[in-house]
């Protein structure tokens, strides 16, 4: 049996996550199932496809990975399965996987349309127990992925992952997640903002701005918020030994703007 992992903004203090897992257990009681992240931001689509897109690579080929950060629950919205990378993504077509699709062009998506892997009965509240965990165990026992549907090519794509260049040296961008010790990770990727090389720059955050780059996290000053290239591939704003979003005051989604000269 092959892998499931579990990202979700569910938390730990109610029961979805564990009749999820029930749920999985009974369809496919062999799989082994891994609790990636179940304290994504409420509602924040793109930090939740930010933490799958970090994860998948270092998981074994056909693994199956569900990702419900899912406020469009209940609306006409699709339930997809996307193929790639020798791996299965499941969840909302509201653009969590665009991170994916950027990254794995040959990419396929196929909008989940039968029912018949779906529990009897469907909520409008909780797909994830009613569509997506049943439709993953399913996969996990050997249903092929043309079974659940057709494929598609108008599925949701955020652009807004992507920095946008707003002036000759100036691109504004988002925080994408604030991870567990408050740093903001930036939709910023170091292979593209050369910072060290940078003669100056500015990074705008919240209503501060921070102007200085650091190697890691002992190189600055207490309290000093620097950029710092993360092991995500993407620049950061941190604190050495203290929260940059707590005092920042931003969190995931707060707009930014790089200024380089």
């Amino acid at each position: 049996m092959p892998v499931i992992t579990l990202t979700t903004d569910f938390g730990l203090t109610d029961h979805f996550v564990g009749t999820m897992k029930g749920v999985i257990l009974s369809i496919a009681p062999r799989v082994r199932v891994v609790d990636l992240c179940h304290q994504i931001t409420p509602f924040e689509i793109l930090e939740g496809g930010f933490v799958i897109s970090q994860a998948y690579p270092f998981f074994p080929r056909g693994s199956i990975h569900v990702v419900v950060v899912d406020p469009g629950v209940g609306t006409s919205r699709r339930p997809i399965l996307v193929e790639a990378a020798g791996q299965y993504f499941i969840g909302p077509d509201n653009g969590a996987f665009s991170i994916i699709y950027a990254a794995e062009p040959k990419h396929k998506v196929r909008a989940i349309t039968a029912g018949k892997f779906f529990l009897p009965s469907l909520s409008n509240t909780f797909h994830g127990r009613d569509i997506f965990a049943p439709c993953a165990a399913h996969l996990a026992k050997g249903i092929k992925p043309a079974h659940f549907g057709p494929l598609i090519r108008d599925y949701t794509q955020a652009t807004t992952i992507f920095p946008v260049r707003t002036g000759k040296r100036v691109w504004t961008g988002q925080v994408l997640k604030v991870d567990h010790f408050g740093n903001l990770i930036t939709n910023l990727r170091t292979s593209e903002f050369s910072i060290p090389q940078a003669k100056h720059f500015e990074l705008l955050v919240g209503s501060q701005i921070v102007s200085r780059f650091a190697r890691n996290y002992q190189e600055s000053g207490f309290g000093e918020a620097f950029v710092i290239e993360g092991s995500s591939g993407y620049l950061e704003v941190s604190i050495c030994q203290a929260s940059a979003a707590k005092q920042l005051g931003c969190g995931a989604g707060a707009p930014l703007e790089l200024s380089l000269w």
